[in-house]
């Protein structure tokens, strides 16, 4: 492809104002040809037709130029496509004076991750004309010097390159000198001075010559210096040096002070015209005084600067020796001085494109960042291999000119790992390897491929019932791996059935904080548990969620009092009782029977006796609720008795409810009334069994005291059979009939009032109770017979509690045959 320059060109020679741009679609790269000093906004070429890249995508995709150097000389516009100068190319100062000058720039395009080499050819302008170092040289020589002699005379530079450098030299004419061709020089653009006929210091003591250097540019430029030479008389003999050209080679990394070589001249005359000194030639160029040093004594050249092998790879030197006598003749020595190259540099890891960031389900092979790895050693250490650790998801991919791509290479977890601190490690072949790393961050951005999770799954709340409407029965916690809006949480109410209404008519939920609160007041009696279903959502996209199972107990609350189911009381609310007077202790006055709708605790109920008439009359039993006769009626107590049971449940607080009962006392009408209330009251043909009975018990008392005797050897003789046996019998034995009223046995809980004693005053106790003492079980059947056909317990008739000692209850297992009652009718 060939293009025309701009008109910012046109005043130029037509010879440098084509553009040369060849494309090469097989490697990707693209080539242009410009001179340099082209203007500003200069046109070089089209160069997003050239790549076959879409205008209109340019700026979409990230279309940009790199480069390595400093400075950025060229730029797109991105709206035409088109390349253009940006800063102004001087080709002597980017490439001095190498042959080629090629500018390399990099095409870079995103979406998807595409580079392109672009190679800028820079064509060399004749914009520069040779310079001499010095405006006059000034030579002595001798007119003793033979014809033929050559003196090295300084060279011209041009910072032009190619064809434009300097090419030729050009001596003014005189009949004395001339140059020596260029051809017969080792050191190309180095111009000698030949003397071609002996010189006669007394026909002319002073030449002046002009020195023209001309280059090869077209139009053709030239400079000059001015020769002036001094003849002088010299010594019959001049110095002659050992070699006239010394090559050494050394390395670059050598220590300052180093020798590098010892240039010798020899002189035959003898006294100061056979003392040798040495000097660098006047046309030693600046840079090798500031690296090597000479001794004007010995010839050494030591070294004294920094030897860069990426900078001058050879050094030419030019040695002047000349003796100290009068009106001495120099000679000349060459030094070349090869430097040899070291890896002293490490490898440089250029980015030209970096992601920071990708997604976890990023496609393997996905490109995370580009970059270049170059090394300023020579070509056989330029090789550099990358590498990087193998313990991530990420590889690196080489191409041609050192270029790398890291790629993904399996599957990221930004919940495992959010972010990777890629190191990238160069080395070079070098001896010893030189190495180079470079940390590329990258960080894994989140997709929504985590549900939230409930850290339990099944939730039990308890809520005490007559809860106030909306308060908070407790709270459900959800957490999600995620990031940002992916673990943004909201929960809700799995809208069910409960109890044929919508869950959302008993809870609520605040949707940020998982706290669930009460729509209603519950009513433990009514409902005494219920489930529901909380649902926790995230906010990605799509989102995900789950469920928790919540069970909600209600916790029963003392908040229903005991209501009496009997005895019903009348209008007034107080219930009738009759009892006769002639009614026995431990006669059945009433039974009060409570419930309670509460449960547990709650519900236990005890009665208790409260404002009785009498305190020592009646006692009531705290677990059933049956009021007792404590004692008989006396003459002095009234015959309108009241009494106030209390019934309390066993919650906190506790909630009671009382029940009034008059109770009217009326005097027998008859013997069969007297009898139905009484406790042990004997009939008259009890009464002479019992005459006949005591009758038989002073008859046997005889026989008792004969059977102790008795026992006593038995007992004496066999001492390992059970022993005696001793009970004492304190009882209470009240008959029961099937009526709410009348002659029962009492419970065990019976309490009697403190003040029974002093109720009864000097009263002997009723012939129900008996406080009889045995000494051997032989005679129970005589004197103990059994109560209702079972062993009567002992009752503590103060306290109302049966006491059986564990020696008894052993005894009666043992010997139960011995121990039975015949039960006795009274």
């Amino acid at each position: 492809m060939t293009s025309l320059l701009s008109s910012g060109v046109s005043k130029r020679p037509v010879l440098y104002v084509l553009l040369i741009c060849v494309a090469y679609s097989c490697c990707e790269n693209i080539h242009y040809t410009i001179p340099e000093e082209l203007e500003l906004s200069d046109f070089v070429g089209n160069i997003a037709s050239d790549l076959g890249l879409d205008i209109k995508q340019l700026m979409a995709r990230g279309f940009r130029i790199a480069t390595e150097n400093k400075i950025q000389y060229l730029d797109v516009n991105l709206k035409t496509g088109i390349l253009f100068i940006k800063e102004k190319i001087d080709r002597d100062e980017l490439c001095e004076q190498s042959f080629t000058c090629v500018l390399m720039l990099e095409a870079v395009v995103e979406n998807p991750l595409q580079l392109y080499r672009i190679e800028i050819e820079i064509l060399d302008l004749n914009d520069n004309a040779p310079v001499f170092q010095r405006k006059e040289v000034h030579l002595e020589i001798s007119e003793l010097m033979p014809a033929g002699t050559t003196f090295p005379l300084q060279g011209a530079t041009d910072a032009d390159a190619g064809t434009n450098m300097v090419r030729s030299y050009q001596l003014s004419p005189n009949e004395y000198f001339t140059l020596k061709s260029q051809a017969d020089t080792e050191l190309t653009g180095t111009p000698e001075l030949v003397l071609e006929r002996p010189l006669d210091r007394e026909q002319q003591s002073t030449h002046r010559l002009t020195l023209t250097a001309f280059d090869g540019g077209i139009p053709q430029k030239s400079g000059t210096t001015q020769i002036n030479i001094n003849v002088i008389d010299a010594n019959d003999n001049a110095p002659v040096c050992e070699q006239n050209v010394y090559h050494i080679t050394t390395a670059e990394n050598v220590r300052k002070n180093t020798l590098i070589v010892k240039v010798t001249a020899v002189d035959l005359d003898e006294g100061l015209n056979g003392e040798v000194t040495y000097s660098l030639s006047e046309n030693t160029a600046d840079r090798v005084r500031e690296v090597f040093s000479l001794n004007s004594v010995n010839g050494e050249i030591r070294v004294t600067g920094p030897l860069d092998f990426e900078e001058t790879e050879n050094y030419q030197v030019l040695i002047q020796a000349k003796d100290r006598g009068t009106h001495p003749v120099p000679v000349y020595c060459k030094v070349l001085i090869k430097v040899t190259d070291v890896n002293d540099n490490y490898p440089e890891i250029i980015t030209k494109s970096t992601l920071n960031s990708i997604q976890e389900n990023a496609s393997p092979n996905t490109a995370v960042a580009l970059f270049r790895v170059t090394d300023r050693d020579s070509t056989n250490r330029q090789k550099v291999y990358c590498r990087i650790a193998r313990d991530i998801p990420f590889k690196l991919n080489s191409s041609s000119s050192n270029y790398y791509t890291l790629v993904t290479h399996s599957d990221t977890d930004r919940e495992k790992v959010p972010e990777y601190n890629i190191t990238i490690t160069c080395t070079d072949t070098g001896s010893p390897p030189l190495s180079t790393t470079k940390t590329i961050r990258v960080q894994v951005s989140d997709i929504n491929d985590n549900a939230p999770r409930f850290k339990q799954h099944s939730l039990i709340m308890y809520v005490t019932e007559n809860n106030v409407i909306g308060s908070s029965i407790g709270s459900v916690s959800a957490f999600d791996p995620d990031s940002n809006e992916n673990a943004a949480l909201s929960y809700s109410i799995v809208d069910n059935l409960i109890n044929g209404s919508p869950a959302s008519s008993f809870v609520s939920i605040n949707t940020a904080s998982g706290v669930i609160f009460a729509q209603r007041s519950f009513d433990f009696e009514h409902i005494k548990s219920f489930e529901f279903h909380v649902k926790v959502r995230d906010a990605g996209s799509p989102p995900l969620s789950s469920n928790a199972l919540v069970n909600v107990i209600i916790v029963d609350q003392n908040d229903n009092a005991p209501v009496i189911v009997s005895p019903l009381p009348n209008k007034e609310s107080v219930v009738e009782e009759t009892i006769p007077r002639s009614v026995e202790s431990g006669y059945l006055v009433a039974k009060v029977t409570a419930t309670d709708a509460d449960s547990g605790l709650n519900a236990q109920l005890s009665y208790h006796l409260r404002q009785p008439t009498d305190n020592g009359l009646f006692t009531a039993a705290p677990e059933t609720g049956e009021i007792w006769t404590v004692r008989r009626f006396a003459r002095k107590d009234s015959l309108r008795q009241n009494i106030v049971i209390l019934v309390r449940d066993n919650g906190t607080p506790s909630l009671s409810v009382t029940a009034i009962i008059h109770v009217s006392v009326q005097d027998d009408t008859t013997e069969g009334a007297s009898n139905r209330g009484m406790v042990g009251k004997s009939e008259p043909w009890q009464s002479d069994f019992k005459n006949y009975l005591m009758i038989f018990f002073g008859i046997t008392s005889s026989l008792f005291l004969v059977a102790i005797v008795i026992l006593s050897f038995k007992v004496h003789k066999d001492r390992n059979a059970t022993n005696s046996y001793c009970c004492c019998w304190k009882m209470a034995h009240f008959l029961r009939k099937d009526s709410l009223h009348g002659t029962q046995r009492a419970s065990v809980n019976l309490q009697i009032p403190l003040n029974y004693a002093e109720a009864r005053g000097n009263e002997t106790l009723p012939q129900i109770f008996r406080y009889d003492k045995c000494q051997d079980t032989t005679v129970n059947d005589f004197m103990f017979p059994k109560l209702h056909g079972m062993k009567a317990p002992m009752i503590d008739i103060m306290t109302g509690s049966c006491v059986i000692s564990e020696h008894e209850k052993t005894l009666n297992s043992v010997s139960r045959e011995n121990t039975e009652y015949h039960e006795v009718s009274t």
